[in-house]
Protein backbone atom coordinates (compact mmCIF):
# COMPACT_ATOMS: atom_id res chain seq x y z
CA UNK A 1 0.00 0.00 0.00
CA UNK A 2 0.77 3.61 -0.46
CA UNK A 3 1.01 5.37 3.22
CA UNK A 4 1.22 9.62 2.77
CA UNK A 5 1.27 11.59 5.49
CA UNK A 6 1.37 15.38 5.39
CA UNK A 7 2.07 18.38 7.03
CA UNK A 8 -0.74 19.89 10.05
CA UNK A 9 -2.25 22.87 8.41
CA UNK A 10 -4.33 23.50 12.02
CA UNK A 11 -3.22 26.35 13.43
CA UNK A 12 -0.39 25.92 15.99
CA UNK A 13 -0.32 22.12 14.74
CA UNK A 14 3.17 20.96 15.14
CA UNK A 15 2.24 16.80 15.64
CA UNK A 16 2.73 14.46 12.37
CA UNK A 17 1.11 11.74 11.19
CA UNK A 18 4.04 9.12 11.34
CA UNK A 19 7.19 9.49 12.97
CA UNK A 20 10.61 8.26 11.11
CA UNK A 21 10.46 4.98 12.99
CA UNK A 22 6.46 4.70 11.93
CA UNK A 23 8.47 5.12 8.39
CA UNK A 24 11.02 2.16 8.98
CA UNK A 25 8.16 -0.23 10.20
CA UNK A 26 5.58 0.41 6.85
CA UNK A 27 9.05 -0.04 4.65
CA UNK A 28 10.02 -3.48 6.36
CA UNK A 29 6.17 -4.40 5.66
CA UNK A 30 7.10 -3.73 2.16
CA UNK A 31 4.86 -0.60 1.66
CA UNK A 32 5.51 2.81 0.21
CA UNK A 33 5.34 5.86 2.33
CA UNK A 34 5.60 9.91 1.12
CA UNK A 35 6.25 12.07 3.40
CA UNK A 36 5.20 15.63 2.88
CA UNK A 37 8.53 17.90 3.26
CA UNK A 38 9.14 19.32 6.03
CA UNK A 39 6.36 17.50 7.64
CA UNK A 40 7.92 16.57 11.07
CA UNK A 41 9.97 19.81 11.77
CA UNK A 42 7.47 20.58 14.55
CA UNK A 43 7.97 17.74 16.27
CA UNK A 44 12.03 17.80 15.66
CA UNK A 45 11.87 14.78 13.17
CA UNK A 46 13.63 16.41 9.85
CA UNK A 47 13.19 15.32 6.57
CA UNK A 48 16.96 13.65 7.22
CA UNK A 49 15.31 11.29 9.63
CA UNK A 50 12.35 10.40 6.99
CA UNK A 51 14.65 9.48 4.17
CA UNK A 52 17.07 6.79 6.33
CA UNK A 53 13.76 5.22 7.14
CA UNK A 54 12.91 4.55 3.81
CA UNK A 55 10.05 7.43 3.01
CA UNK A 56 9.84 9.60 -0.21
CA UNK A 57 9.83 13.26 0.39
CA UNK A 58 7.39 14.91 -1.44
CA UNK A 59 6.92 18.87 -1.86
CA UNK A 60 3.22 19.15 -2.16
CA UNK A 61 0.32 17.77 0.18
CA UNK A 62 -1.66 18.27 -2.85
CA UNK A 63 0.71 15.31 -4.66
CA UNK A 64 0.96 13.20 -1.20
CA UNK A 65 -2.96 13.14 -1.08
CA UNK A 66 -2.99 12.07 -4.95
CA UNK A 67 -0.64 9.35 -4.91
CA UNK A 68 -1.67 7.82 -1.49
CA UNK A 69 -4.05 5.16 -0.73
CA UNK A 70 -3.77 5.76 2.89
CA UNK A 71 -3.27 9.13 4.59
CA UNK A 72 -2.51 9.42 7.88
CA UNK A 73 -2.67 12.40 9.73
CA UNK A 74 -3.35 13.90 13.58
CA UNK A 75 -6.08 16.51 13.16
CA UNK A 76 -8.85 16.62 11.27
CA UNK A 77 -9.43 17.56 7.71
CA UNK A 78 -9.60 21.70 7.14
CA UNK A 79 -11.95 23.00 4.26
CA UNK A 80 -8.69 23.43 2.17
CA UNK A 81 -7.97 19.53 2.61
CA UNK A 82 -11.12 18.65 1.53
CA UNK A 83 -10.58 18.42 -2.05
CA UNK A 84 -7.45 16.36 -2.19
CA UNK A 85 -9.72 13.36 -0.41
CA UNK A 86 -10.78 10.87 -2.94
CA UNK A 87 -12.74 8.07 -3.36
CA UNK A 88 -12.01 5.17 -2.04
CA UNK A 89 -8.94 6.82 0.08
CA UNK A 90 -8.67 5.43 3.79
CA UNK A 91 -8.34 8.52 6.36
CA UNK A 92 -6.87 7.45 9.23
CA UNK A 93 -7.07 10.31 11.59
CA UNK A 94 -8.53 12.21 14.56
CA UNK A 95 -11.85 12.85 12.99
CA UNK A 96 -13.90 14.72 15.37
CA UNK A 97 -17.11 14.65 13.14
CA UNK A 98 -20.29 15.04 15.99
CA UNK A 99 -19.45 19.02 15.96
CA UNK A 100 -18.50 19.11 12.75
CA UNK A 101 -21.12 19.22 9.99
CA UNK A 102 -19.03 20.30 7.12
CA UNK A 103 -16.45 18.22 7.71
CA UNK A 104 -19.07 15.17 8.04
CA UNK A 105 -20.41 16.26 4.50
CA UNK A 106 -17.11 16.43 2.99
CA UNK A 107 -15.81 12.54 3.92
CA UNK A 108 -19.36 11.28 2.87
CA UNK A 109 -19.45 13.31 -0.29
CA UNK A 110 -15.81 12.07 -1.20
CA UNK A 111 -17.03 8.51 -0.44
CA UNK A 112 -13.55 7.67 1.34
CA UNK A 113 -12.97 5.46 4.12
CA UNK A 114 -12.99 7.52 7.65
CA UNK A 115 -11.03 5.94 10.35
CA UNK A 116 -11.45 8.20 13.44
CA UNK A 117 -8.62 7.67 16.58
CA UNK A 118 -10.79 8.61 18.96
CA UNK A 119 -13.54 5.49 18.48
CA UNK A 120 -11.06 2.39 17.98
CA UNK A 121 -11.88 0.42 20.89
CA UNK A 122 -9.04 -2.04 22.85
CA UNK A 123 -10.23 -5.57 24.23
CA UNK A 124 -11.14 -4.18 27.09
CA UNK A 125 -13.42 -1.40 25.23
CA UNK A 126 -11.19 1.23 26.49
CA UNK A 127 -9.96 3.99 23.32
CA UNK A 128 -6.66 3.12 22.71
CA UNK A 129 -5.56 5.46 20.33
CA UNK A 130 -7.44 8.38 22.32
CA UNK A 131 -5.73 7.56 25.14
CA UNK A 132 -2.40 8.71 25.15
CA UNK A 133 -3.76 12.36 24.12
CA UNK A 134 -6.09 12.10 27.14
CA UNK A 135 -3.05 11.97 29.35
CA UNK A 136 -1.15 14.71 27.59
CA UNK A 137 -4.18 16.88 27.54
CA UNK A 138 -5.04 16.09 31.35
CA UNK A 139 -2.00 16.79 32.82
CA UNK A 140 -1.62 19.72 30.23
CA UNK A 141 -4.50 21.00 31.69
CA UNK A 142 -3.37 21.90 35.32
CA UNK A 143 0.14 23.16 33.86
CA UNK A 144 -1.93 25.99 31.25
CA UNK A 145 -5.08 26.14 34.03
CA UNK A 146 -1.81 27.27 36.69
CA UNK A 147 -0.62 29.71 34.46
CA UNK A 148 -3.49 31.60 33.34
CA UNK A 149 -4.35 31.58 37.19
CA UNK A 150 -1.00 33.82 37.38
CA UNK A 151 -2.22 37.54 37.50
CA UNK A 152 -0.41 38.81 34.58
CA UNK A 153 -2.51 36.11 32.07
CA UNK A 154 -5.84 37.31 33.82
CA UNK A 155 -6.05 34.79 36.96
CA UNK A 156 -6.99 35.54 39.97
CA UNK A 157 -2.95 35.19 41.01
CA UNK A 158 -3.27 32.28 43.62
CA UNK A 159 -0.92 29.75 43.58
CA UNK A 160 -2.23 25.90 43.33
CA UNK A 161 -0.32 25.29 45.88
CA UNK A 162 -0.28 27.70 48.22
CA UNK A 163 1.79 28.22 50.95
CA UNK A 164 2.66 27.65 54.63
CA UNK A 165 -0.83 30.09 56.13
CA UNK A 166 -2.24 30.65 53.00
CA UNK A 167 -4.91 28.59 51.33
CA UNK A 168 -4.11 25.70 48.84
CA UNK A 169 -6.22 26.35 45.30
CA UNK A 170 -9.82 24.78 44.55
CA UNK A 171 -9.32 22.52 41.73
CA UNK A 172 -12.76 21.05 40.00
CA UNK A 173 -12.25 18.09 37.47
CA UNK A 174 -15.43 17.60 35.67
CA UNK A 175 -14.99 13.68 34.61
CA UNK A 176 -12.98 10.73 36.30
CA UNK A 177 -12.16 9.54 32.73
CA UNK A 178 -8.50 9.35 31.09
CA UNK A 179 -8.16 13.36 30.96
CA UNK A 180 -10.33 13.63 34.32
CA UNK A 181 -7.75 11.36 36.21
CA UNK A 182 -4.83 12.75 34.87
CA UNK A 183 -5.87 15.93 35.67
CA UNK A 184 -6.02 14.88 39.10
CA UNK A 185 -2.74 13.42 39.55
CA UNK A 186 -1.50 16.59 37.71
CA UNK A 187 -3.20 18.81 40.20
CA UNK A 188 -2.83 16.77 43.43
CA UNK A 189 1.25 16.46 42.88
CA UNK A 190 1.01 20.26 42.72
CA UNK A 191 -0.40 20.82 46.30
CA UNK A 192 -4.01 21.86 45.32
CA UNK A 193 -7.07 20.81 46.87
CA UNK A 194 -8.92 18.69 44.10
CA UNK A 195 -12.76 17.80 43.91
CA UNK A 196 -13.71 15.27 41.21
CA UNK A 197 -17.14 14.78 39.79
CA UNK A 198 -18.35 12.17 37.57
CA UNK A 199 -21.72 9.88 37.18
CA UNK A 200 -19.65 6.55 37.43
CA UNK A 201 -19.10 5.85 40.85
CA UNK A 202 -16.75 2.92 39.95
CA UNK A 203 -14.24 5.59 38.61
CA UNK A 204 -15.06 7.98 41.58
CA UNK A 205 -14.23 5.02 44.09
CA UNK A 206 -11.24 4.06 41.91
CA UNK A 207 -9.45 7.46 42.17
CA UNK A 208 -10.65 7.69 46.00
CA UNK A 209 -8.95 4.73 46.81
CA UNK A 210 -5.51 6.13 45.37
CA UNK A 211 -5.75 9.52 47.05
CA UNK A 212 -7.33 9.06 50.18
CA UNK A 213 -8.28 12.14 51.63
CA UNK A 214 -6.15 14.34 49.18
CA UNK A 215 -9.22 14.16 46.46
CA UNK A 216 -12.68 14.92 47.18
CA UNK A 217 -15.33 13.15 44.99
CA UNK A 218 -19.05 14.21 44.12
CA UNK A 219 -21.33 12.59 42.21
CA UNK A 220 -22.16 15.06 39.23
CA UNK A 221 -25.56 16.32 39.39
CA UNK A 222 -27.06 20.35 38.40
CA UNK A 223 -27.18 20.85 42.40
CA UNK A 224 -23.28 19.82 42.87
CA UNK A 225 -22.55 22.03 40.19
CA UNK A 226 -24.39 24.52 41.06
CA UNK A 227 -22.39 24.31 44.65
CA UNK A 228 -18.96 23.46 43.89
CA UNK A 229 -17.93 26.02 41.17
CA UNK A 230 -18.61 29.46 42.90
CA UNK A 231 -15.63 27.60 45.14
CA UNK A 232 -13.55 26.54 42.55
CA UNK A 233 -10.89 28.77 41.28
CA UNK A 234 -9.71 26.33 38.46
CA UNK A 235 -12.19 23.99 36.58
CA UNK A 236 -11.14 21.29 34.38
CA UNK A 237 -14.04 20.08 31.65
CA UNK A 238 -13.04 16.09 31.50
CA UNK A 239 -16.12 15.26 30.25
CA UNK A 240 -16.27 12.90 27.05
CA UNK A 241 -18.75 10.34 25.29
CA UNK A 242 -16.97 8.46 22.84
CA UNK A 243 -17.92 9.56 18.81
CA UNK A 244 -20.72 12.17 20.49
CA UNK A 245 -20.95 15.58 20.83
CA UNK A 246 -19.94 16.57 24.82
CA UNK A 247 -23.48 17.84 26.87
CA UNK A 248 -22.57 21.50 28.42
CA UNK A 249 -22.71 20.81 32.14
CA UNK A 250 -21.48 24.49 32.68
CA UNK A 251 -24.17 26.78 31.83
CA UNK A 252 -23.24 30.40 30.98
CA UNK A 253 -24.99 31.47 34.24
CA UNK A 254 -22.81 29.70 36.47
CA UNK A 255 -19.94 32.33 35.21
CA UNK A 256 -21.40 34.64 36.68
CA UNK A 257 -21.17 32.49 40.18
CA UNK A 258 -17.50 32.26 39.69
CA UNK A 259 -15.06 33.93 41.22
CA UNK A 260 -13.37 36.85 39.57
CA UNK A 261 -9.81 35.50 37.92
CA UNK A 262 -10.80 31.86 37.83
CA UNK A 263 -10.37 30.05 34.97
CA UNK A 264 -11.88 26.99 33.04
CA UNK A 265 -9.92 24.75 30.95
CA UNK A 266 -12.14 23.08 28.36
CA UNK A 267 -10.21 19.66 27.19
CA UNK A 268 -13.67 18.91 26.01
CA UNK A 269 -14.11 21.25 23.27
CA UNK A 270 -13.17 19.37 20.13
CA UNK A 271 -16.31 17.36 20.71
CA UNK A 272 -18.02 20.63 21.42
CA UNK A 273 -16.59 21.55 24.74
CA UNK A 274 -18.52 20.85 28.44
CA UNK A 275 -19.42 24.58 28.96
CA UNK A 276 -22.27 26.46 27.18
CA UNK A 277 -19.09 29.18 26.77
CA UNK A 278 -16.87 27.97 24.77
CA UNK A 279 -15.71 28.24 21.96
CA UNK A 280 -12.41 27.44 20.05
CA UNK A 281 -8.80 28.87 20.56
CA UNK A 282 -5.77 28.61 19.41
CA UNK A 283 -2.19 28.48 20.98
CA UNK A 284 -1.11 32.14 20.15
CA UNK A 285 -4.46 33.48 21.51
CA UNK A 286 -5.66 30.61 24.12
CA UNK A 287 -7.94 32.29 26.12
CA UNK A 288 -10.80 35.10 26.43
CA UNK A 289 -12.71 36.36 30.01
CA UNK A 290 -16.18 36.23 29.81
CA UNK A 291 -18.22 37.63 32.91
CA UNK A 292 -14.63 38.09 34.67
CA UNK A 293 -13.68 33.86 34.22
CA UNK A 294 -10.95 33.03 31.96
CA UNK A 295 -11.69 30.53 29.44
CA UNK A 296 -9.05 27.99 27.92
CA UNK A 297 -10.68 26.66 24.94
CA UNK A 298 -7.63 25.11 22.67
CA UNK A 299 -8.26 22.46 20.51
CA UNK A 300 -5.31 20.40 19.93
CA UNK A 301 -3.96 21.27 23.53
CA UNK A 302 -1.27 17.81 22.69
CA UNK A 303 0.18 19.62 20.29
CA UNK A 304 1.85 22.54 22.37
CA UNK A 305 4.00 19.42 23.44
CA UNK A 306 4.55 17.78 19.82
CA UNK A 307 7.91 15.93 20.27
CA UNK A 308 5.91 14.33 23.54
CA UNK A 309 2.51 13.76 21.70
CA UNK A 310 3.47 12.78 18.31
CA UNK A 311 5.84 9.88 19.97
CA UNK A 312 2.65 8.57 22.01
CA UNK A 313 0.21 9.06 19.44
CA UNK A 314 2.33 6.67 17.06
CA UNK A 315 3.14 4.28 19.89
CA UNK A 316 -0.65 3.66 20.02
CA UNK A 317 -1.79 3.83 16.54
CA UNK A 318 0.93 2.41 14.16
CA UNK A 319 0.03 -1.37 14.74
CA UNK A 320 -3.70 -0.39 13.40
CA UNK A 321 -2.31 1.25 10.64
CA UNK A 322 -0.08 -1.38 9.21
CA UNK A 323 -3.02 -3.84 9.97
CA UNK A 324 -5.05 -2.04 7.62
CA UNK A 325 -1.96 -1.43 5.05
CA UNK A 326 -1.07 -5.21 5.26
CA UNK A 327 -4.58 -6.74 5.38
CA UNK A 328 -6.24 -4.31 3.11
CA UNK A 329 -8.87 -2.33 4.54
CA UNK A 330 -11.66 -4.17 4.50
CA UNK A 331 -9.83 -7.43 5.43
CA UNK A 332 -8.82 -5.44 8.80
CA UNK A 333 -11.59 -4.28 9.97
CA UNK A 334 -13.35 -7.17 9.38
CA UNK A 335 -10.52 -9.25 11.50
CA UNK A 336 -10.51 -6.54 14.30
CA UNK A 337 -13.74 -5.58 15.70
CA UNK A 338 -12.05 -2.56 17.89
CA UNK A 339 -10.66 -1.36 14.89
CA UNK A 340 -14.61 -1.40 13.16
CA UNK A 341 -15.42 1.00 15.87
CA UNK A 342 -13.28 3.75 14.23
CA UNK A 343 -14.98 3.62 11.14
CA UNK A 344 -16.90 6.56 10.69
CA UNK A 345 -17.68 6.97 7.16
CA UNK A 346 -17.41 4.52 4.66
CA UNK A 347 -17.69 5.14 0.49
CA UNK A 348 -20.86 8.01 1.40
CA UNK A 349 -22.20 6.38 4.31
CA UNK A 350 -21.80 7.23 8.28
CA UNK A 351 -21.30 4.07 10.37
CA UNK A 352 -20.67 5.62 13.49
CA UNK A 353 -24.23 6.15 15.43
CA UNK A 354 -22.66 8.80 17.49
CA UNK A 355 -22.01 11.25 14.42
CA UNK A 356 -25.32 10.27 12.62
CA UNK A 357 -27.15 11.09 15.50
CA UNK A 358 -25.44 14.55 16.18
CA UNK A 359 -26.55 15.35 12.34
CA UNK A 360 -29.55 13.83 11.90
CA UNK A 361 -28.29 12.17 8.87
CA UNK A 362 -28.91 8.13 8.35
CA UNK A 363 -26.94 5.71 9.87
CA UNK A 364 -26.03 2.26 7.86
CA UNK A 365 -23.97 -0.26 11.09
CA UNK A 366 -19.84 -0.53 10.14
CA UNK A 367 -20.82 -4.41 9.35
CA UNK A 368 -23.33 -3.82 6.55
CA UNK A 369 -21.36 -1.06 4.95
CA UNK A 370 -18.59 -3.53 4.66
CA UNK A 371 -21.15 -6.20 2.92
Amino acid sequence: MKVGTVTEIKKHEYRVGLTPKGVEAFVKHGHQVLVQKGAGEGSAFPDDLYKAAGAKIVDRAEDVFAESEMIVKVKEPLEAEYKLIREGQVLYTYLHLAPDRALTDALVNSKCIGIAFETIKDRSGGLPCLKPMSQIAGRLSVQEGAKYLEKPFGGRGVLLSGVPGVPRAEVVVLGAGIVGANAVKAAVGLGARVTVLDINLDRLEYLEDIYGAALNTLYSSPQNLDAILPTADLVIGAVLIPGSSTPHLIKKAHLKTMKPGSVIVDVAIDQGGCSEASHVTYHDDPVYVLDGVVNYCVGNMPGAVANTSTNALANATLNYGLSIADLGVAGALKKDKGLLEGLNTYKGKITYEGVAKAHNLPYVPATDALT
